[in-house]
């Protein structure tokens, strides 16, 4: 990696280089599982899941084709892992760096909300935010945390709607039949 970064720098001016690159790694790229890699990605997820369990406390390394190996922390393994089961289940795999600080419009859309809906949500004390000039940040940690609160929210309400259907009689009764008008003419 080192030598592919130095040959890189040195074709390009350094500015030119970091722009580059700073670009390169904030585009989106998606991964479509290929049928020819099936076979192999199945397999790589049975080793990953089968080390772990032998050697929780081992470190995975990445092994470079010369031969470099690099250890990965155990956040990125992880990453790496749940990868892998969702091609080997046949699902794409979407890698979209986010920056740490969002602006509302970054931070709405990581929400699939609008703007004003997301600045009300600021406003209301929903999630933090800090205003170190005229626009507000959202970091996306709080993004994060917040979309953990509402999902348990949810799943708490869900199962409360589910245990009052069951104290009522309702959950495994037979739904009323419906009487629908003939439109047959």
């Amino acid at each position: 990696m080192t030598g592919q970064v130095v040959a890189f720098l040195s074709n390009l001016g350094e500015a030119e280089a970091m722009t580059t690159t700073a670009a390169r790694v904030m585009d989106e790229q998606t991964i479509l599982p290929e049928a020819t890699d099936h076979a192999t990605v199945v397999n790589l997820l049975q080793v990953l899941r089968q080390r772990g369990a032998e050697v929780p406390e081992a470190h995975a390394k990445l092994i470079g084709a010369d031969g470099t190996a690099i250890e990965l922390p155990p956040r990125l393994h992880e990453v790496l892992v749940n990868a892998v089961e969702a091609l080997a289940n046949g699902y794409a795999i979407t890698i979209a760096p986010q920056h740490t600080t969002l602006t509302t419009q970054q931070a709405a859309d990581f929400l699939g909300v609008s703007r004003p809906t997301l600045t009300k949500m600021l406003e209301a004390g929903k999630i933090p935010f800090e205003k170190p000039n005229m626009h507000r940040r959202v970091k996306l940690a709080d993004l994060i945390d917040y979309q953990q609160r509402r999902r348990s929210e949810r799943r708490s309400a869900l199962r409360q709607l589910t245990q009052d259907s069951i104290d009522m009689g309702l959950y495994d009764a037979p739904l009323p039949s419906v009487e629908r008008p003939d439109n047959t003419e």
